[in-house]
């Protein structure tokens, strides 16, 4: 069995890709670190890594290794923080994921209500799209994440935060359809778009409202959106993106128009089923039912 710190030794080579600064940071001597490591291939039957003179690399094997290190020492931290619960008043640690939302402002409020009332608790966010938190949320790695619905899978619980995100197309200030208070939606398949990954992928349904994928022109596509912004003022389409989700009363030439008839999609929190949760948990989503 892998022993904790020799999951630690090897994170800490793969982030510093060098045995003598790794060795500082965990206070070991250099011959001690390497002696640990090539203990752990010998372990594991598998090189992991590539020793340069100057860096060393991760093997195939490695990189593999060092997402799984990752996810394992996280899961262990966040166990011990909920067991250490017990000991005090409410307090511990909450991991929410999520995708970019405004709808964070609102659970921000939750948070720091929280947090006033129970300063020992401490919140944690990640941001990625819908596959990924789930992907977290099945390995234990998050508590709850916060997503775009409808959506429904049996091995999660959904709950409705009666909250709404709209959809629309940004543009730049001087578009010609920069004048108009709203875009209709036949009128997206002739513009040049640029999409969400997860929408291009399929994973945020657009057939919902009705929209063929096949009679749309995608030119580009975006994972955060403030980096599509730069492609929209660069002319290269129109981002299809949620409102509130970027600042354009600032100086850049940008603005934002809503899709008619509306495209809107409802937000959900979701757990997995039959979970456990810890009391910092068991507050939160209680403060959520409340509202």
């Amino acid at each position: 069995m892998i022993e904790t710190r020799h999951l630690y030794y090897f994170l800490a080579v793969a982030r510093e890709q060098n045995i003598t600064r790794a060795a500082e940071t965990l206070h070991l001597t250099q011959p001690t670190l390497s002696k640990q490591l090539m203990d752990l291939e010998r372990q594991l039957g598998k090189q992991l890594f590539i020793r340069g003179k100057r860096k060393i690399t991760l093997t195939d094997e490695g990189a593999f290794l060092r997402g799984k290190a990752q996810e394992m020492i996280e899961l262990m931290e966040k166990t011990e923080s909920a067991f250490s619960e017990a000991d005090t008043a409410i307090g511990g640690d909450i991991y929410l994921g999520c995708g970019e939302t405004a709808a964070m402002s609102y659970i921000a409020d939750i948070f720091k209500q929280i947090h006033t009332e129970y300063p020992g608790i401490r919140f944690h966010t990640y941001s990625g799209d819908a596959d990924s938190v789930l992907e977290r949320l099945d390995k234990g790695l998050l508590d709850i994440g916060l997503l775009l619905g409808p959506m429904r899978r049996e091995k999660y619980d959904y709950m409705n935060i009666h909250k709404k995100d709209t959809y629309g197309l940004l543009m730049t200030k001087d578009d010609p359809l920069a004048a108009r208070e709203f875009i209709p939606i036949e009128q997206m398949k002739e513009l040049p778009l640029i999409l969400a990954q997860q929408t291009f992928l399929g994973h945020q349904q657009l057939e919902w409202f009705g929209i063929d994928y096949s009679s749309l022109n995608v030119a580009a596509t975006y994972n955060l959106i403030y980096n599509a912004t730069f492609m929209v003022e660069k002319g290269m389409g129109y981002a299809l993106c949620l409102a509130d989700l970027v600042n354009t009363e600032g100086k850049r030439n940008l603005t934002f128009r809503p899709i008619r008839p509306e495209l809107s999609v409802d937000l959900y929190i979701v757990t997995k089923k039959y979970e456990t949760f810890s009391p910092a948990v068991k507050l939160f989503i209680k403060k959520i039912k409340d509202i």
